[in-house]
């Protein structure tokens, strides 16, 4: 005599049947366990019958800029494009790493790395002050707003609460003229006067500004930004010009364009995961010309 065939599952088989069919190829598992995880549910193309089961966690979509920090359309980018997309996703959909350094040189003189960058030594102290200010801060929802801040000001470097290294003229090494906007990082600083309305007063006041001053003017800021040369160096393709994205570690013309025009748009069809409210439609201004090498 044939084994019973207990009632519920009888009645569970019925209900399913007519949306779920016999089953499918790659699926092996009985109609009662098509709802116990995600992958047989993926497999038997039941889905939509298991609402009670969790989505896997998808990967977040990784993003890194190389930028420098006068550049126009990186400060574009930056504040209208990735801030924006930033504030909107979830952490779990949007990875960011930035690295200020663009299209910036760097040589040793007298045993120290020096900096010579596109825009002047304003730029290359503007990408020190934010180099220093990630590694103090760790966490991109302490750091990026400070960023915000001074990328979105009038002045980069002077919206922060920092020492400000002014250059001390040195004699060129022998044999070698000194470029002549090659900034000095061991130098004499002060620190400006002290304004209402800082950057770092108002985003991120915990911070220690003693750290971040010593950091800019200090070895471990040089250091940091020979780092941040060699990853801009290591880049494949070379970059051609800033803001250079990366993204998946993949850059492509078509990809830039992408992210130019819209960049949460980008963000949300390649993201693998449940969508996020915020992916219900973008739209963004034109975006400016990139600062080529």
């Amino acid at each position: 005599m044939a084994p019973a065939v207990p009632l519920a599952l009888l009645a569970l088989v019925a209900l399913l049947a007519p949306g779920l069919g016999v089953a499918f190829p790659g699926c092996d598992y009985p109609v009662h366990l098509w709802c116990s995880s995600w992958e047989i549910a993926v497999a038997c193309q039941a889905e939509s019958r298991c609402a009670n089961l969790s989505h896997p966690a998808a990967a977040p979509v990784e993003l890194s800029l190389y930028y420098e920090s006068l550049c126009p359309a990186c400060r574009w980018f930056l504040v209208q494009q990735l801030f924006t997309a930033w504030l909107l996703l979830p952490a779990e959909v949007l990875n960011i790493t930035l690295v200020p350094y663009g299209n910036a040189k760097e040589e040793i003189v007298g045993g120290k790395w020096h900096f010579q960058c596109q825009h002047g030594p304003e730029e290359c102290l503007g990408n020190m002050i934010e180099t220093c200010l990630m590694h103090e801060a760790k966490n991109i929802s302490t750091y990026f707003l400070v960023i915000f801040c001074l990328e979105s000001g009038s002045s980069v470097t002077k919206n922060l609460e920092a020492v400000r290294p002014i250059p001390v003229p040195r004699a060129p090494p022998r044999g070698r003229p000194r470029p002549p906007d090659l900034p000095v990082y061991v130098c004499v600083c002060v620190s400006p006067p002290p304004r209402p309305r800082q950057c770092l007063q108002i985003h991120a006041p915990q911070l220690d500004r003693d750290r971040i001053a010593a950091c800019v003017q200090g070895d471990a800021g040089a250091a940091l930004m020979h780092r941040n040369a060699q990853l801009t160096e290591a880049l494949n393709p070379p970059h051609q010009y800033v803001p250079w994205i990366v993204i998946n570690g993949k850059h492509t013309d078509e990809l830039q364009a992408q992210a130019e025009a819209s960049l949460l748009g980008l963000i949300c069809r390649l993201y693998q995961g449940e969508k996020p409210e915020a992916c219900g439609g973008s739209a963004a201004p034109k975006a400016l010309t990139s600062c080529r090498r």
